[in-house]
């Protein structure tokens, strides 16, 4: 079975939409500094007060939030904006099997791309209608801790219902039914390769997600988002290559990688860093039932489920890619 909310493609790039996609690119990359500057310059103007009020509240009482399920606004999520989003690339959300609202979920989200327009349109916005498709699901968005420690920024991102993606905020996701914590599984380092064509993923060696399902019984879904990595273009960056070997280094000290990319212009035919106007397909696949191991999972449990979620993860490569351009001979390479 498959399904999913047809849309329909515009005939010409709305100057709005553009307007639109350029904010979002600039909140997505200059979020964390832009809430610092405007928290200063709150700090220095009559709403000063507020502006303190505000600080405490946050860093002395708000900061289990992201970590205790998000602050989920439904009409932030509902904003006609996200439309207009979805429908300049545009963006769909297939579905190829119920999921039962009684039982859990850990999707595993491939690949990262750029900026993860695709999870964030699909999973932290109704852009797609994810609860028309997944009725009684509610999707939880997971990302690094880190940017929840920027004012307002951290407040933008969890009014689509996102959540930071340390251990306990997982389990804290997963507690009760009806929910999936989305996981965004390559994290930076699979950035690094995220450049048309390219079907790499960082999974290899990723395990934790697996053990966490494990841990509360929690069914694995595969999803993959055919065109996340057309939307930019990448300076080349071969492993080895000292570019490469900074960008590592800055990962491993910041938590986040730095790409050097390009996109598309506020003008059509030139360069900037706006993302090409190219669909994306994200394909939510069948769920793997996970039994619960109790007090806790062996290395092989862990081994075997991570085995058999990367099997059908390519299982679900293979048989959608034909529908969206992508060559026979293409491989996905698990890394």
């Amino acid at each position: 079975m498959e399904r999913s909310v047809s849309l329909v493609m515009p005939d010409f790039i709305e100057p709005l939409q553009l307007t639109i996609i350029t904010v979002l690119c600039i909140i997505f990359f200059l979020g964390h500094t832009i809430g610092v500057l405007l928290t200063m310059y709150l700090l220095f103007s009559p709403f000063y007060v507020f502006t303190i009020i505000y600080l405490f509240w946050t860093y002395l009482f708000d900061t289990k939030t992201p970590r205790n399920g998000g602050r989920r606004f439904q009409f932030f999520r509902k904003l006609k904006t996200w439309k207009l989003v979805r429908d300049f690339f545009p963006v769909q959300l297939i579905k190829t099997a119920k999921l039962n609202p009684k039982r859990n979920y850990v999707f595993g989200y491939h690949p990262h791309g750029i900026m993860c327009f695709g999870a964030w349109l699909n999973f932290a916005t109704e852009a797609t209608a994810f609860s028309e498709l997944f009725p009684g699901i509610t999707p939880h968005l997971m990302t690094l801790k880190l940017i929840f420690n920027f004012p307002f920024f951290r407040d933008f991102v969890m009014a689509g219902g996102v959540c930071d993606v340390s251990r306990e905020s997982i389990n804290s996701c997963l507690q009760g039914s009806g929910n999936a914590a989305v996981i965004v599984v390559g994290g930076a380092r699979e950035s690094l390769e995220a450049r048309p064509g390219s079907h790499k993923l960082t999974l290899k060696n990723r395990k934790g997600f697996v053990k966490i399902a494990l841990q509360n019984g929690a069914s694995l879904v595969p999803v993959y988002s055919f065109g996340e990595n057309e939307l930019f273009n990448q300076i080349n960056n071969p492993k080895g290559s000292w570019l490469r070997r900074f960008q590592a280094k800055f990962q491993s000290i910041a938590s986040f990688a730095p790409p050097l990319f390009y996109g598309r212009g506020f003008v059509e035919n030139s360069y900037g860093l706006l993302p090409h106007r190219v669909p994306i397909y994200t394909v939510v696949g069948s769920p793997i039932l996970v039994k619960k191991a109790v007090p806790k999972p062996t290395q092989r449990q862990i081994d075997n489920l991570h085995k058999k979620y990367v099997q059908g993860l390519i299982n679900l490569f293979h048989k959608h890619k034909h529908r969206y351009g992508i060559p026979k001979e293409t491989k996905l390479v698990i890394q």
